[in-house]
Formats: C-alpha cells, sequence, structure tokens
C-alpha cells in the first residue's frame, strides 16, 4: 500500500465518524420537547445536508474518470 492510501484509511474512518456524530447532533433536534421548528427549517437542513452529499459524490466520481485517464498516459 502506497502512502497516499495508507493516508486515507487513516483519515478517513476518523472523517466520518465526526461526521456521523454530528448528524446525530442535528436528528436530536427532531425533539420537540426541547426544541420548535418550521417544516420550512427541516427542508433548509434537509436540502442542505442533500446538497453536499451530492457534492462528496461529484467529486469521488471526477476522482475516478482523472485516475482511469491517468492509467493510459505514458
Amino acid at each position: 500500500m502506497n502512502k497516499r492510501q495508507e493516508n486515507f484509511k487513516r483519515i478517513a474512518p476518523k472523517r466520518l465518524t465526526n461526521v456521523v456524530k454530528s448528524l446525530r447532533l442535528i436528528g436530536n433536534l427532531s425533539n420537540k420537547r426541547h426544541y420548535e421548528y418550521s417544516k420550512s427549517d427541516v427542508d433548509l437542513i434537509v436540502e442542505t445536508l442533500r446538497d453536499e452529499i451530492s457534492t462528496i459524490v461529484s467529486q469521488f466520481n471526477i476522482a475516478e474518470v482523472r485516475n482511469k485517464k491517468d492509467k493510459f498516459k505514458f
């Protein structure tokens, strides 16, 4: 395994764990006993999360395309 793969495998789980914790904290906002919110508030949160996930998926897809192109270089 090369250094870049090692870095990815070392860093990715930590970052993913942090994101999951943050998402759970956002989910805690749904507790009506502690918070008051409107449908538009919820829609904004969900839309923002979906947009960010779409951006991440696109970034990984672009990286895959770049890697495939690099394999054909001499």
